[in-house]
């Protein structure tokens, strides 16, 4: 009985915080055609799995499409997918594009090959869009991916980027859209054994150790276990972000301001210390 009940919280809270994601960003609109990527992993599995059941009951109207695509990679089995997607009733693509061996002609043996595959694949999937007349393209990433990605960039990247829950794409012709941006990796690892998501694994990006990605995923990992509620803080730090209060000059005009004799919330304190009280920690439950 507890099992089932935990389950149902679980299906209910991951549904939650994609419901929220989405309003909170519009990131689905009436008529939509949204094109759900699906890689095979847990993270495209309830993604895809979570919005056909968002659209059961969603106010407007829109469409799903799933696309999967197939990179060339020994041993992918081909047949998994369309097998899946088959059963579930749901409009589907399968791209065969051969990246696979491009990679591995161009990246030396040893290094890292997400940079050069994740632009092959970006590019193949958002031709696709234009083809299926997509206006939403639907990434898997959820929150934990986007404070690693915060991350990277300040420590390797000397930027203070992290991974937005909507954006224009680089081309500026596709709206990319990341519905689990709210939902806990751990949520999503329960919930693909609950759901017995057919993981197809991936042996071009995800399992290579010595990603930068995978030690900045250590390391939170090892922060979260020492200090239980950072990695809930530090989302939260994300949508409480303080141009003037940073030293970019492109987002605040430094150079301009004045004392104006008018008091500002806003402003700087300047000779005291900030006072932290515990922190108000968002707890998506």
């Amino acid at each position: 009985m507890d099992k089932i009940y935990e389950n149902n919280k679980l299906a209910k809270r991951l549904r939650a915080n994609v419901g929220k994601a989405i309003a909170e960003y519009n990131m689905i609109e009436a008529n939509d055609i949204v094109m759900v990527c699906l890689s095979g992993g847990k993270d495209s599995y309830a993604m895809l799995d979570v919005l056909m059941s968002l659209q059961k009951s969603a106010p407007i109207s829109f469409k799903l499409i799933a696309v999967n695509l197939d990179q060339g990679q020994p041993g992918f089995p081909k047949d998994i997918l369309p097998n899946y997607l088959e059963q579930l009733g749901i409009e589907y693509k399968i791209i065969d594009e051969d990246t696979y061996t491009t990679v591995k002609r161009v990246i030396p043996e040893g290094k890292t090959t997400c940079g050069l595959c994740s632009r092959l694949r970006r590019g193949i999937l958002y031709r696709v869009a234009g083809e299926l007349g997509a206006t939403k393209i639907a990434l898997g990433h959820h929150r934990d991916d986007i404070l690693q990605t915060l991350f990277l960039n300040m420590f390797y990247g000397g930027k203070l980027k992290g991974m937005p829950a909507k954006l224009v794409s680089d081309d500026g012709n596709n709206v990319i859209i990341r519905p689990l941006a709210f939902c806990h990796e751990n949520d999503l690892i329960k919930y693909a054994e609950l759901k017995s998501f057919p993981i197809i694994p991936c042996n071009l990006c995800g399992s290579q150790p010595n990603l930068q990605r995978q030690v900045i995923k250590e390391m939170l990992n090892d922060w979260d276990k020492k200090y239980p509620g950072r990695i809930e803080t530090m989302f939260r730090a994300m949508h409480n972000i303080v141009p003037s209060h940073l030293m970019d000059n492109k987002q605040f005009d430094f150079k301009t301001i004045k004392a104006t004799g008018l008091a500002n919330q806003n402003g700087d304190i300047a000779f005291d210390q900030e006072v932290f009280n515990h922190p108000n920690i968002i707890k998506f439950e």
